[in-house]
Order: structure tokens, then C-alpha cells, then sequence
């Protein structure tokens, strides 16, 4: 993500992460849009479809509910999906969808939309980096001057100093200089041209660093663009052939792809709207060309959970690495209001369920598309919900449909996992 933006626009970036709504500012209500007033509440619960279905189980009718809560507080479009959980004579994947996929159309929502997956990435990359530390290939506790010697030092940064293990978990201290998109004008006029990691890396060497590396905790994209060139060092191959390779072939995650150089998203998809402090009206910002290492990969609800079920369920990682990405530490003060209680292992957050114990997860925020999902520590449930709205305005705008949407995966989570609730 971005240098650190005005403290008026937390969330003016390109690439961000579930963690980029900040603190700054008090949560506040956000009216329905005015170009979505009209809009369909959505689809039936399990089919994505609108129109009657037959009737639906209250459980079903519940994550309704909730999907629609979440267009509530201004999102264009929303799908969600759950895997696994109690069985029923109905028993398998079930999706939701509210709001439409296209304002100028009202086309619906498709239940099995792509969307840009944004900062979930991280957890891809991490898992490749910790794959190729169990053979031996690299090691958690190799400096990053080991593997991109020069690349981290000026102001203060010294790559001598930062570890692998600081970048995956954001402890490096590096300062996230990465360029956003403030203005409608601004995505016009950037949207076909992207940093490339290096110099995005460079931007953060002008900068000195938040804290000495191990001290403290502070999100930082440039890490992860760190781990990508460092992926390519070890490997001879690109992150995303080894993410690909490794991760997407094995577990047949057939909807998720790097889009290379090309700046549009697979049909079916919701198209992807942005509100910005400057625009009386909501942006369509689906085209954009930016795949790096900290956010670069489209995907659907249906990989993800399959991704982060087979990675929690021990189906990805051998025993030791999966300890070590399970390993937490603290996020710091202005994460901890979208994430109370929230801690940070190595490209996997963990967070605590409203129904007692905790769950993982991860999600992401890009120009137009913001994701949240939730994970049993086992692997067993996993939901995700996609939307097809961002906000360049405030926290204050951000956080209700954050928060709804954490409500929603969470209650589902609740609902759906097989073992007695836990406590804390």
C-alpha cells in the first residue's frame, strides 16, 4: 500500500488490505447512494438468482439478511459464499447476493463473480515463501540484503537487519510509500500505468523507517513486493508461476489467475464502483492495471474458501510451517479499531468470533472491490463475501460497510462450524 495518505483519506490508495481501515476517524452511519435507491435487495439465499426458489432455511435466510445489511450501508453490489459446515438435507456451497452487478444496467450480482482479491494475496505469497523455507530453499531468518543485496538501505533502512519473517508479518518497519488514487481524475489518468516493484521500493527507501525492524507493527505492501522478488531469486521463476505451480493447480482453483498485463476481470463479474471526496457520483473503476506480489490476483468466493480451507486444514503446509504462519503477533493501535482483538501471524490474520474462540482470515480492499472472509481454525467452515464498492472518502465512510461485512461472515462462520463453540 501507499506511503501513509492524509489523514482525511485512509483509504485514497491502490492496493489495500482489510487492515487499511484506519482509525482516524469516529465510525459513522453512511446514507444509501443515491444511484443505488432503487436497487434489488438481491437474490434468493443458495442460488445467487433473483426470484423465488422455494422456501429457504432460516440459517439461509439469515446470511440474507446480513448480504443486504451490507448493501445497506453503500455497497453496489455483494456476494457471499459458504463452505462447509453441519450437514443438511440440502447440505453444500451456499451463496448470496444483494444489490447488482451494474448501475447502468441493474444486470444481477452473479453469485459466481470474480472480483479483484486484492491483499488476500499475501497469503498466497506466504504460503509459497514458507513452502520453500520446509525444502530448504531459503530460510524465514534470512536477511532481505541475502537475497536483494542493495535494494533496502538509505535513510535509515537497512536490509542487513530485516528478516523474511519481519516482511511476511509486517514487523520490517519499512514505510509504505504506494500511490493511490485520490480523485476520479487521478484513476483516468494512472490507471494504465503502474509501478513497477522496484520503483515502489524505491519510494520507501526516501523515507525513513517506521521502527526499528522486530519493534513494532505496521502494514506494509512494500514488504510483500519484497517477498515476490525474493520468491523470484530463490526460484528462478516469477511469484506468481510459483503461486500457480504450487498452490493454484494442486488445489484445481481454476477461477484464480494473475492477470499479467492485461487490465480487465474475467466475466462473470460485478463491475467495480468507487466513491471519491471529489465525484458527486460513484466511479466505475473496473479496469486497472496493477498485479504486484502485495495484491495483484483476481479470484472468486468459491477459491478463496477453498484456498484458505485447505491451507487451515493442513492440506498446504507441513505441520511446522503451518505453526510458524499461525505464530501472532499484535496489531498496532489504529488497526486494532476495524480489528479489535485482532493479531497478525505470517500472512494470516486472527481474529475472535462473536460466538466465542477465533477464527482466520485475511481479506482485501482494491479500487473497487473490497473482500472479507472468515475461517475455523481447523479448515472446516470458511465463508467469504465480495463487494463491489470502495470508498476514497474516510474511515468514517468505510468502516459500516467493513463492519458489516464482518458481521455477516462471522455470524455464518457461527452458524455453520460442526464443533461446539469455543472459548476464548
Amino acid at each position: 500500500m501507499p506511503a501513509h495518505p492524509p489523514r482525511n483519506q485512509p483509504t485514497a490508495r491502490r492496493h489495500r488490505t482489510a487492515l487499511a481501515v484506519t482509525a482516524t476517524l469516529a465510525a459513522a452511519a453512511v446514507a444509501l447512494p443515491p444511484a443505488l435507491a432503487s436497487a434489488s435487495p438481491g437474490g434468493t439465499a443458495g442460488t445467487g438468482r433473483p426470484g423465488p426458489q422455494g422456501p429457504a432455511r432460516a440459517v439461509d435466510a439469515d446470511f440474507q439478511r446480513d448480504a443486504d445489511a451490507v448493501r445497506a450501508t453503500g455497497a453496489v453490489g455483494v456476494q457471499a459464499r459458504v463452505t462447509g459446515g453441519r450437514t443438511t438435507p440440502t447440505s453444500g456451497p451456499r451463496t448470496v447476493t444483494s444489490g447488482t452487478a451494474d448501475i447502468r444496467t441493474g444486470r444481477a450480482v452473479p453469485a459466481d463473480g470474480y472480483f479483484r482479491i486484492a491483499s488476500n494475496t499475501k497469503t498466497f505469497v506466504a504460503t509459497v515463501v514458507l513452502q520453500l523455507s520446509a525444502e530448504r530453499k531459503l530460510s524465514l531468518d534470512d536477511t532481505v540484503e541475502r537475497w536483494l543485496p542493495g535494494l533496502v538501505r538509505g535513510n535509515g533502512n537497512d536490509g542487513r537487519r530485516i528478516t523474511l519473517r519481519h516482511l511476511l508479518q509486517h514487523t520490517s518497519g519499512i514505510h509504505d510509500d504506494y500511490p493511490g488514487f485520490d480523485s476520479a481524475a487521478r484513476y483516468y489518468e494512472k490507471r494504465f500505468d503502474p509501478y513497477t516493484p522496484r520503483q515502489l521500493v524505491e519510494r520507501a527507501m526516501r523515507h525513513r523507517p517506521d521502527f526499528r525492524p522486530g519493534k513494532g507493527w505496521a502494514y506494509s505492501n512494500v514488504g510483500y513486493m519484497l517477498l515476490g522478488m525474493v520468491i523470484e531469486k530463490a526460484t528462478g521463476r516469477t511469484w506468481h508461476a510459483e503461486v500457480r505451480a504450487r498452490l493454484l493447480k494442486p488445489l484445481g482453483l481454476r477461477h484464480t489467475y494473475h492477470p499479467g498485463g492485461s487490465p480487465s476481470v474475467r466475466t462473470p463479474h460485478a463491475r467495480g464502483y468507487q466513491r471519491f471526496a471529489t465525484a458527486p457520483k460513484l466511479v466505475d473503476v473496473t479496469l486497472l492495471k496493477d498485479a504486484n506480489a502485495a495484491g495483484g490476483l483476481i479470484g472468486t468466493t468459491a477459491d478463496l474458501n477453498r484456498f484458505f480451507r485447505a491451507l487451515l486444514g493442513g492440506k498446504v503446509l507441513k505441520p511446522a510451517q503451518l505453526k510458524e504462519m499461525k505464530r501472532t503477533v499484535p496489531l498496532n493501535k489504529e488497526f486494532q479499531v476495524p480489528y479489535p482483538g485482532a493479531r497478525y501471524g505470517l500472512g494470516l490474520m486472527k481474529n475472535k468470533l462473536p460466538c466465542g474462540g477465533w477464527y482466520w482470515s485475511h481479506g482485501g480492499d482494491e479500487i473497487g472491490y473490497m473482500s472479507r472472509n472468515a475461517v475455523t481454525d481447523d479448515g472446516r467452515v470458511a465463508v467469504t463475501a465480495s463487494m463491489s464498492t470502495e470508498w476514497s472518502t474516510s474511515a468514517a465512510d468505510t468502516l459500516p460497510q467493513h463492519r458489516a461485512a464482518i458481521r455477516m461472515v462471522t455470524r455464518e462462520l457461527c452458524a455453520r462450524r460442526d464443533l461446539p463453540y469455543q472459548q476464548h
